[in-house]
């Protein structure tokens, strides 16, 4: 088997830790003043990819993507301290409105990143947690045309096979494909590392390629336009009852029973 040249696409959110809340003109999230990291299913895709490398899979190279504003080269950083060999960072102007591309054009951009580094297998994370689509993996080997497992909580490669188990909801499913495909990762892949300090400095002389939608070919254009953004309504407080009875009489009025 030849090397495995491995993509892996990271995202730039709001960290996980930090509750969103909608802008004045209910047109999207707050994030000017917000703190951001990488997408946590992003980073547990980082991590398998640097932990094939340790388990003697013979890895040619790992190259971290992100796409958007000049800001997401930190978390490119962050991908290199945790073990990628290269970044490549598509600059997105976010004053011209084009702050986030839609799965479709990530998905388009994507396979385009593909050829030219001629990867055989793309590790991303099932979803992003800002707009929890779950649907760029899948666009990405339908333009392929290459095989996919989702939702991955284990990865194994034994030749030119990967051998991918999945949760489903009857338990666990496992799946074995050929190379190129595509892997989306699940929280219970692994567990992340954090970057060291002698990684963090070494990460800084790793090469990053500065890059624009110019720079490919396609139509990348958003197809769809968020109308209002709006917080869910708050929650009524709960009604303590004296005891069982009262809790029986209480659920009857509520037309629970």
């Amino acid at each position: 088997m030849s090397g495995l040249r491995i993509l892996v696409p990271v995202k730039r959110v709001i960290d996980y830790a930090v509750k969103p809340r909608v802008n004045r003109a209910q047109t999207a999230v707050e994030t000017a003043n917000v703190k951001h990291s990488m997408n946590p299913f992003d980073e547990l895709s980082i991590e398998e990819a640097v932990r094939l490398r340790e388990r003697k899979v013979p890895v040619e190279e790992i190259v971290a993507f992100s796409a958007g504003p000049p800001k997401a080269q930190d978390i490119l950083r962050t991908a290199m301290a945790m073990g990628a060999d290269r970044g490549i960072h598509v600059q997105i102007d976010e004053k011209e409105g084009k702050g986030e591309l839609e799965p479709l054009g990530v998905a388009k951009l994507l396979k385009r990143v593909v050829e030219k580094e001629k990867s055989n297998l793309v590790i991303l994370g099932k979803q992003s947690i800002d707009d929890d689509a779950g649907q760029t993996g899948q666009m990405l080997a339908a333009l392929l045309n290459w095989s996919q497992a989702t939702q991955a909580s284990k990865v194994q490669v034994e030749g030119d096979s990967v051998i991918v188990t999945r949760e489903v909801d009857g338990g666990v499913e496992t799946l074995k494909a050929k190379l190129p495909m595509i892997i989306t990762t699940d929280l219970r892949l692994n567990e992340p590392r954090y970057a060291s300090l002698p990684n963090i400095m070494k990460a800084k002389k790793k090469p990053l390629d500065k890059k624009t939608l110019k720079d490919f070919e396609g139509d990348f254009s958003a197809r769809l336009k968020t109308v209002k953004v709006t917080e869910p309504p708050p929650r009524k407080g709960g009604i303590k009852v004296e005891d069982v009875d009262g809790m029986i009489s209480k659920l009857k009025e509520l037309g629970a029973l």
